[in-house]
């Protein structure tokens, strides 16, 4: 009998310790699959950057593991539609001596098995059940959320390394024309043609303009490793990153992408937004599962009791029990009242903040959007910059070249030149990243 009491609790023991099961299936989310390899010896896309930085995100993952621990949750509040079966066990050595007699020792112990299965408490075990549900879905929509949001940071981070590399090739472009200032400056200083003024004031330019290669090229590390740490790399791990050009496609919207169905369609797609609607779904769900808690239950019980002290004089014993239990809390402080006015108002907050959402991100998508139209009107204004101050240098230079102006106003038409190629260069990027965002504020994953 003892073997076979031992045998039934380590059995119990460990079913109900079995890692991985899933009686209820329950864990539907999976984790990114077809990861490639971050073995980035070759050129590399955006794309290849996005799903290495899917697979590795440590803050993506974490978002993954609270998805997995709500999915968890949910199979935790199912687990209340089955009985509970408690085993105990105990065993003692009792000693007992009276005035005139010897020690008397006893080594009983005994074994409890009880169970108990709730039958019915008006909605509780359903209203818990929906309310996990809902929160998981709030968490499924968190974790899409938080996906979109780290394909916009490689994306944004993507082009902002492109865009500080092009930087850099611009300064060291203007650098060049600084240099050919100053040598000309320099030989017509030498040949007494200038004064020394004109001389040093094209050195300046010259070695100011190598101080902001300078700056270009840290600015470029620092890129470079704001992206190797979105993909969970070392910041100095070298990304040979695929060039973009503006082939007159990339930098528009899809056909049909006005404001109005823009907007339409944030409301219909963005995460966050669905999110806070299954919010608000848990929390009406709180309200019934609150309320529960103050209305009877009912439920079956059945005990069993094995008892023996080793003693062949006292044989071993058994107790059983089977029955019915009802529960009904009639009075608890108010605590129950209290907690179902706490589940209203927080419904009524989750309401709220479902529409506090909805202007926000039909505000961002307004924002965004008028972004976009700004700086597609700018990186226009800004190639017709380009053009005309790359003329002005190159009349400027050869109006020095012969005396008919000064060097200043050669140094200013360069100026007017390493400006226009910086500003080229940032609204092409620019109008790359608010694209991104706009999409990204509609609830799109990529354009």
């Amino acid at each position: 009998m003892k073997k076979y009491l031992i045998t039934v609790l380590a059995v119990f023991v460990t079913v109900t310790h079995i890692s991985g099961l899933d009686l209820y299936s329950v864990y539907d989310s999976q984790a990114p699959q077809g990861c490639i390899e971050t073995d980035l010896g070759g050129e590399v896309t955006l794309s290849d950057l996005m799903q290495i930085a899917v697979c590795n995100n440590p803050s993506l993952s974490a978002e993954y593991m609270l998805l997995k621990s709500k999915e968890a949750a949910l199979g935790a509040s199912k687990g209340q539609y089955l009985p509970t079966v408690t085993v105990t066990g105990e065993g003692v050595l009792n000693g007992n001596k009276t005035e005139g007699n010897n020690m008397v020792e006893q080594e009983p112990y005994k074994a409890s098995v009880s169970a108990q299965w709730l039958i019915y408490d008006f909605g509780g075990r359903s209203s818990n059940v929906g309310q996990n549900k809902a929160l998981l879905s709030a968490t499924n929509y968190a974790y899409n959320a938080a996906l979109q949001e780290l394909i916009l940071q490689v994306n944004n981070a993507y082009l902002n390394t492109l865009s500080a590399r092009a930087s850099l090739e611009s300064y060291k472009e203007s650098n060049k024309t600084y240099k050919r200032a100053y040598d000309e400056s320099k030989k017509r200083y030498e040949l007494g043609i200038v004064t020394l003024v004109d001389k040093l004031q094209a050195q300046t330019s010259y070695e100011q303009s190598q101080l902001q290669v300078v700056q270009a090229e840290n600015n470029l590390r620092q890129a470079q490793g704001n992206l190797a740490a979105l993909l969970n790399l070392n910041p100095a791990t070298e990304i040979k990153i695929v060039e973009i050009k503006d082939d007159g496609i990339i930098t528009r919207l899809e056909a049909g992408d006005e404001i109005q169905k823009l907007m339409e369609e944030a409301l219909f797609l963005r995460p966050e937004l669905k999110a806070q609607e299954s919010t608000v779904i848990a929390s009406k769900e709180g309200i019934t599962y609150a309320r529960a808690g103050a209305l009877p239950s009912l439920s079956a019980i059945a005990n069993g009791t094995y008892g023996d002290n080793w003693k062949r004089s006292n044989p071993y014993t058994i107790d059983t029990n089977v029955g019915l239990r009802l529960s009904w809390p009639l009075f608890s402080g108010l605590s129950t009242m209290y907690q179902v006015d706490q589940a209203k108002f927080l419904y009524e907050q989750s309401q709220r903040n479902l529409d506090s959402k909805k202007v926000s991100i039909l505000n961002e998508v307004w924002s965004y959007y008028q972004n976009y139209q700004t700086s597609v009107k700018a990186y226009e204004i800004s190639k017709q910059i380009l053009a005309t101050a790359e003329e002005n240098s190159r009349v400027a230079f050869r109006y020095y070249e012969v005396g008919k102006v000064d060097i200043l106003n050669l140094l200013n038409a360069n100026s007017k030149l390493a400006e226009a190629k910086q500003g080229v260069v940032n609204a092409f990027y620019g109008l790359l990243i608010n694209k991104a965002q706009l999409y990204r504020a509609v609830g799109r994953l990529e354009k």
